[in-house]
């Protein structure tokens, strides 16, 4: 489960991040302790405390605004990464400074907990850039773990989380510490996940699942969005930025990046009248030279109509060389192939891109349309956006619709497609199937 869909929602969120802030954090545990007690049991809280080491640098080396933009990139990566890999009830909390709470009321074992944060770890630790001057930033992540104890209530949890957090952001060598004072769990080392993914890759281990998408004239079903999704046997799922991770430290993104296309790809093919498939597309991708002919070879492989597909790509898979970028996708556009800038409107949007790209859609991150109903604020951004988008000839699609309200507001402002657990959850590809044969109907 997401963040929002709690009374807690409505109080004070943090101004610069948009994170709900520590009041809101300590209500939600306590929430969860509470429904637990009445169902007499214990509530299967982890949580996991992470501290930017030596964040002050960062403000003394490019300044208080490129810092603040740091923090708003770090509190967009560890969402994602939740939403990535985490099923049940969890929330994400700015606790003060660089300092970021992951709650989870979630049965999990210790050691996917603790692989967990190294995952995180790793996301917030790659490169972010500096949109107030040159370079490229990276921050050093530290991370203190628990798991409450019975009886334990928020405050003693918040308080052993900053101490063992403070402990492991005064130490060089380590990054992870658990704040029970018990030794880290012996996890799987890189080498041996590494293993794992050759290993499910070779047995067509990983699962992709699609998404649907919808518009919003007549509600019609229009296509899906495939997501790669690995079920470790020890240690659970491992959403699509995990698995790329692993893969980029393996040097294998190339042959996880085919394997998914081809595995979505013949899974669309007999999918009826004009549905669409989206196919999310990496920075190890674009920086290829033979990716656009891989994308082509996939296509005639599977028997897909390329005027159906859509690549998505984000704007952290663009930081490194934009032009051949550009090039690439451009490639692909003449074959027929649709590109939509993903995540739009969750980091740093560099309107380069409009200019640069063979864009045919705009993207929008469900931050855009969380508070769309309540805050006037965030709907001129929105209308802002859309207006800005069809100026350009883009199509909008919207991502996060949860509820009527929101697909009914974005429909009035003009937003063209839309996908969200408003209408479905990913689903199998026997699942998607199955619902695009009863009529493309909700």
């Amino acid at each position: 489960m997401h963040e929002k869909s709690h009374s807690a929602f409505a109080l004070e969120r943090d101004a610069l991040t948009g994170l709900a802030g520590p009041d809101h954090a300590q209500m939600r545990i306590a929430d969860w302790e509470d429904a637990a007690q009445r169902a007499g049991r214990i509530a299967p809280i982890h949580a996991m405390m992470l501290g930017l080491r030596r964040f002050e640098t960062v403000n003394l080396a490019y300044g208080e605004h490129a810092g603040d933009s740091a923090l708003v990139e770090v509190a967009r990566r560890i969402m994602e990464f939740a939403k990535e890999e985490l099923d049940r009830e969890w929330f994400v909390a700015r606790m003060g400074g660089g300092n970021f709470l992951l709650a989870a009321n979630d049965p999990c074992s210790r050691e996917r907990w603790q692989w967990l944060a190294e995952a995180l770890a790793d996301s917030v630790a790659r490169p972010i850039p500096n949109r107030h001057g040159d370079g490229i930033m990276r921050l050093w992540p530290r991370i203190a773990l628990l798991r409450g104890m019975p009886g334990e209530g928020p405050g003693t949890m918040f308080d052993r989380l900053a101490e063992t957090l403070g402990r492991a952001q005064r130490q060089s060598g380590r990054r992870i510490l658990w704040a029970d004072g018990e030794l880290s769990p012996v996890g799987r080392s890189a080498a041996q996940l590494e293993a794992d993914l050759l290993g499910a890759l070779d047995r067509g281990e990983i699962e992709i699942l699609y998404q649907p998408q919808y518009s919003i004239a007549g509600d019609r079903l229009v296509g899906a969005e495939a997501l790669a999704r690995w079920q470790h046997p020890e240690l659970g799922r491992i959403g699509a930025g995990a698995l790329f991770a692993i893969a980029e430290r393996a040097d294998h993104v190339a042959q996880l990046s085919r394997h998914i296309a081809g595995r979505a790809l013949a899974g669309a093919v007999g999918w009826p009248d004009d549905l669409r498939l989206s196919l999310n597309v990496t920075a190890a991708d674009l920086t290829s030279q033979s990716f656009p002919n891989e994308i082509a070879a996939a296509v005639v492989a599977a028997g897909f109509t390329p005027d159906l597909l859509t690549l998505e790509i984000t704007e952290q898979a663009l930081l490194f060389d934009l032009e051949r970028s550009a090039e690439a996708l451009g490639k692909l556009v003449d074959l027929g192939i649709r590109i939509a800038l993903d995540d739009f409107g969750a980091g740093f949007c560099n309107f380069r891109y409009l200019k640069l790209l063979p864009l045919h859609y705009l993207k929008l991150d469900r931050v855009m349309v969380d508070e769309i109903e309540e805050d006037p604020r965030d709907l001129v951004v929105f209308r802002a956006i859309i207006a800005m988008a069809k100026a350009l000839s883009l199509k909008v699609i919207a991502e996060g619709i949860e509820n009527e309200g929101q697909r009914e507001l974005i429909g009035r402002e003009g937003c063209d497609f839309y996908q969200g657990f408003l209408r479905a959850q990913p689903m199998s590809a026997t699942d998607f199937l199955e619902l695009a044969s009863a009529g493309r109907g909700k």
